[in-house]
């Protein structure tokens, strides 16, 4: 029998990723959202061409949008049947995720970083929004030493037999 987790993680095809995140944030806690997409935003998307390296998510009118996320035109599609490639978009969360962002968001100084955006196994878009605080560089550094030094561990563990 298969956890949530492991039957998500399975199903999961993830179309981009944001590998910064991890590096330049803590991630105190992800919340899976779904995301408001016209068609050909849809179809881009299971092309694998999306970017959300730069991207971010805030508050705005009492809802979390989206912001500076990469979706390219649909090529097969006609010209005037085409999205904007960098408008906002909003995410679809439950009243009662969206308070308890926004209140982490006013209260502690956190951050909304997109992680990921995937399509569940109903085939239907979502984006993972971690709560994210700041690294400094020393953080960075530590974290690089302590990756460097698990490599060098396995590595002398398979030597060794």
């Amino acid at each position: 029998m298969t956890t949530k987790a492991e039957e998500r993680a399975l199903a999961q095809k993830y179309v981009s990723l944001n590998r910064r995140a991890r590096h330049d944030y803590f991630i105190t806690d992800t919340v899976e959202a779904g995301i408001m997409l016209s068609g050909t935003e849809v179809k881009s998307l299971r092309t694998g061409q999306a970017s959300i390296q730069e991207s971010f998510a805030t508050p705005k009118e009492g809802a979390i949008y989206l912001l500076n996320a990469y979706i390219p035109e649909y090529k097969q599609a006609g010209t005037h049947l085409q999205h904007e490639t960098r408008r906002p978009r909003q995410l679809l969360l439950h009243k009662r995720e969206i308070s308890k962002m926004l209140g982490a968001v006013k209260r502690e100084g956190m951050t909304l970083v997109p992680l990921g955006i995937y399509f569940n196994k109903r085939g239907i878009a979502k984006v993972e929004i971690g709560l994210a605080k700041g690294k400094q560089q020393k953080d960075k550094r530590e974290a690089i030493k302590q990756r460097e030094w698990n490599r060098d561990k396995a590595r002398i563990m398979r030597e060794r037999g």
